[in-house]
Parts: structure tokens; sequence; C-alpha cells
């Protein structure tokens, strides 16, 4: 005995015994939405939009409709067994996307868009380092960017919207570049440092253009910073400069001071 698509999707969704089971499941508004054209289109709809133990119960449920309802639903099923569905489980805005889709936390590590494996990052860097910038700066930045080892991201924030220009430099094609432009450095970093991105970095710089490079070497820093424990550091300016506050300025008699 056949059955059109369309006779099957009714006794499994529509008729009387299948919405006993429905209307008092969790999957009541997922079938609302649920195209009906055939079974095989209700399915790999369904199949997008549930983890696969919420698909998994409702096909047992749609086998229950489909021959005995009521011993299923009296012996098997506790319908008022609350299932999360994926609009209770992703975040606002995202309620039809399927599992795997949205992520808690991510990084700015860079993947090959196309290309060969082999042009993947190597290793990834363990600390992140930023500068604000225009056009204008390029050569101090150059000078700054190649004090910072391979152990670093750079990310470059471009308050002037000119972005290609700094590609004359061959770090540039390897960093991250985000433009808005007549932004301040604290406007970018609220909005692109977030701790679920930068989580994976041991350490984060935020660099001002006031400080010099003669004589920094970054991974020196970074060991001054894990032996005394320092959270929040910067390194100390030329103490010469009248345009430093004492607090910032290099003292001689000590690694670090507060």
């Amino acid at each position: 005995m056949e059955f059109s698509s369309e006779s099957v999707n009714h006794a499994l969704f529509d008729c009387a015994h299948a919405k006993d089971i429905w209307d008092d499941s969790d999957f009541v508004d997922i079938l609302i939405d649920a195209p009906r054209t055939s079974f095989k289109i209700t399915l790999l709809w369904l199949s997008r939009k549930l983890y696969p133990l919420q698909l998994t119960r409702l096909l047992a449920m749609a086998w229950a409709a489909w021959f005995d309802p009521q011993s299923y639903v009296q012996s098997k099923c506790s319908l008022n067994e609350k299932v999360p569905l994926l609009a209770q489980l992703n975040p606002s805005g995202a309620e039809r996307l399927p599992p795997g889709i949205v992520a808690s936390k991510s990084d700015l590590y860079l993947r090959r868009l196309w290309g060969l494996p082999s042009e993947d990052l190597k290793t990834k860097p363990k600390y992140l380092v930023t500068f604000t910038v225009g056009l204008d700066m390029k050569e101090n930045i150059d000078k700054a960017v190649k004090k910072f080892s391979d152990n670093f991201t750079i990310l470059l924030f471009h308050y002037d919207g000119k972005t290609t220009e700094w590609d004359q430099f061959e770090w540039s094609k390897h960093a991250i570049h985000v433009s808005a432009r007549k932004q301040k450095k604290w406007w970018y970093a609220k909005r692109f440092l977030h701790p679920d991105i930068v989580a994976p970095y041991d350490y984060i710089f935020i660099w001002d253009e006031d400080l010099g490079v003669d004589n920094f070497d970054s991974e020196k820093y970074v060991d001054l910073v894990k032996k005394h424990g320092l959270e929040i550091s910067q390194p100390g300016v030329d103490p010469n400069s009248p345009f430093t506050w004492q607090m910032t300025r290099k003292r001689h008699d000590s690694e670090v001071h507060k």
C-alpha cells in the first residue's frame, strides 16, 4: 500500500491523533513553521533546526503518531519533560541557527581562505600588540613593529581609513587591519578587544606612540612582566622627556616601579 507524501505528513503531524502528541510537546512551535511540501523536505528542514538528540526524540514521537500514539504517550514519552530548543540555547538574534555556528569565544588567529594548508599559521602567537595609527606615522610604526617577535599578533587600528598603503611593509601583509575614521584607541579597544576574543593571548600590548623603542626588547619585557607578576604595566619612557608623567619615566635603580 502506497501513501502520498501529503498523506504521510498529515498522518504524522496534522491528524487528530498526531495533534494529541504535538500540541502538548516542546516541538509544537517549531512544527508550525515547518514546511509541509513533503515528508522529506519537512525532515531535512527539522534536521537543520534541531540537535541530533532532539531530532531523535521528535522522530520517535512521529513513529508513535503513525502507529500507536496512545500507548507511546502513556508508556514511553514524558511530554511534560522540557527539551531545550535552539531558540533557548542560542543568543538573541541567532535563534534559528543550527548548533556549531554560534560560538561563545573566538580569537584573532588568521585562517586561510584559499590556497594550500602550508600557508596556514605555523604557530599561534602568544601575545597581541595593537597600534592606533594614521599613515603619517608609518615610519615610526614600522620601527616599533620590528621590535616585536613572531610571538606577537600585530593589530593596526586605522583612524584615517588608509590601510592598503601599509602594504609597502612586508609585516603589514600578515597583520590585522581594522579601519574606522576619526576614532581613538579606546574606542577600538572596547569593540575589538573583547575578553572572549583576546583570551588566547597571554599578554596584550596597547601601544602608545610616545613609547620609545630604541632600547626596547619585547621578549625581555614579557620576561620582566612574568617575573614580577604584573597584570597591567607599560615600559618606562625617556626620563628626560618633558611630555611624560613622573610615574611613567624610566628609573635606573629598579627593574619595575609602581
